[in-house]
């Protein structure tokens, strides 16, 4: 029965194969990893550039949610039985890989969620104990809605002050106003470490040095720069980072929140149940230690489980050759894009992910993603959740390309074509 464990363990081999070749993308071994990316849709090979909204999942992800439920499927951490100690070793394995890839300092600041959002919920109601009428909390103007809401919420609830920092034209945060914004009254800031809608990173660490100088608490939400880098959260020395597996080629319905030591004791349990609790009576409950005081309730087990085989996937690749890639195509994408007469991205920044969003002037964006899902193309189309910034540029929406380690410049030629048929007919 032991020898189970070892089918949530990256075989040797494949590691030994990723270092080796990795150093610039094998393309056509990466993608037959993925079995969904051999298949037609509307009867043409699909080109999936929605990866933004979530990535696509690797065979070895699969593999790994079926041997759990096939070998080991058992609560985790109160059974004393064999499958039960199979299984908890095998979640608190991936809570370990996890920790290692963030490089956090302690396996209990990593705090599995069911995803952003959630994490972003659970510090943002912690904080209703600890802000006050006049405090102000601070986010960007280009923050996706699951940064925005819980801190609206929060700052009602408290009678705390929303504070934003503005962009400019280019989708760049303008930092001479976040430094004009800053001040004593400043308790929070939370922002995006990449925008979902525009592409750009942002000056995290400048942010999270120049917060905590006022006494600020930073959370960096990295639901869309985990796809890309490998955050340290030590060396960035922000207090929480949030980010979600399926964007990570994990499942969904899971995501991390890690969290310094020293704020998670501070904070209160974000909900009630079993495993967070140390003793429970009828006149008082007392709570569990970290991580477990937390995660309430039976959690999503096989996620947490996967979550930790996806992160050694990408690693086994390599966030250096991951990045190199995605540069490329960025870089070759936008070449092309502008090929097309009438057509604007938005988003222009210096430093920005593979994250291309356009409009083609007279074309709502909806019409064009329509007809190229009718050639295969899988793109998003819409507002993002990031309606600030719609408004910013007084549009609708965009159509967004977002691109992968495992996409080709030969996708990309197909998706520009596909592009310039959608303006043909729409025009």
């Amino acid at each position: 029965m032991q020898e189970l464990i070892t089918c949530f363990e990256v075989p040797s081999d494949l590691k030994k194969t990723r270092q080796n070749q990795m150093k610039k993308i094998d393309i056509q071994a990466v993608r037959a990893d993925f079995p969904i990316l051999s298949q037609t849709v509307n009867g043409k090979p699909l080109v999936y550039f929605d990866n933004g909204a979530t990535a696509q999942k690797p065979k070895v992800v699969i593999d790994a949610i079926t041997k759990y439920y096939e070998e080991i499927n058992a609560n985790i951490h109160r059974g004393v039985h064999t499958l039960s100690q199979l299984a908890t070793d095998a979640y608190e394995v991936s809570r370990n890989t996890i920790q290692s890839h963030l490089n956090a300092k302690h396996n209990y600041e990593i705090i599995f969620t069911s995803g952003t959002t959630h994490g972003i919920n659970l510090v943002a109601n912690g904080f209703a104990a600890i802000l006050k009428p006049g405090d102000e909390v601070m986010v960007s103007a280009i923050e996706h809605h699951s940064n925005i809401v819980p801190w609206q919420m929060l700052c009602e609830r408290t009678g705390a002050r929303l504070v934003v920092i503005p962009m400019n034209e280019n989708g760049e945060l303008i930092m001479s106003e976040f430094d004009r914004l800053l001040n004593e009254k400043t308790k929070v800031i939370t922002v995006n470490h990449i925008s979902n809608a525009l592409g750009t990173l942002n000056p995290i660490a400048e942010i999270i040095e120049k917060g905590h100088k006022v006494g600020a608490t930073v959370l960096i939400d990295g639901a869309q720069a985990t796809p890309h880098l490998r955050p340290d959260v030590q060396e960035l020395d922000c207090d929480f980072y949030v980010f979600s597996g399926h964007k990570v080629c994990g499942p969904t319905g899971i995501g991390i929140l890690y969290g310094k030591e020293s704020w998670l004791n501070r904070l209160p349990p974000y909900q009630g149940g079993g495993e967070m609790i140390k003793e429970v009576t009828f006149e008082k409950t007392t709570y569990a230690e970290l991580p477990h005081k937390f995660e309430a309730g039976t959690p999503n087990i096989a996620g947490g489980i996967v979550l930790g085989k996806a992160i050694d996937y990408l690693n086994s690749i390599g966030f250096d050759a991951i990045e190199a890639h995605e540069q490329e195509l960025l870089a070759y994408g936008t070449q092309r894009l502008l090929e097309i007469e009438g057509l604007k991205i938005y988003g222009t920044g210096a430093k920005k992910a593979s994250v291309i969003s356009f409009n083609i002037e007279g074309i709502h964006p909806y019409d064009i993603g329509t007809i190229v899902d009718k050639l295969g193309i899988a793109v998003r189309t819409g507002h993002h959740c990031a309606q600030p910034i719609m408004n910013f540029f007084d549009i609708p929406g965009t159509v967004r390309a977002s691109f992968a380690f495992y996409n080709t410049k030969e996708e990309i030629d197909i998706f520009v074509e596909a592009v310039k048929k959608a303006q043909q007919m729409l025009s």
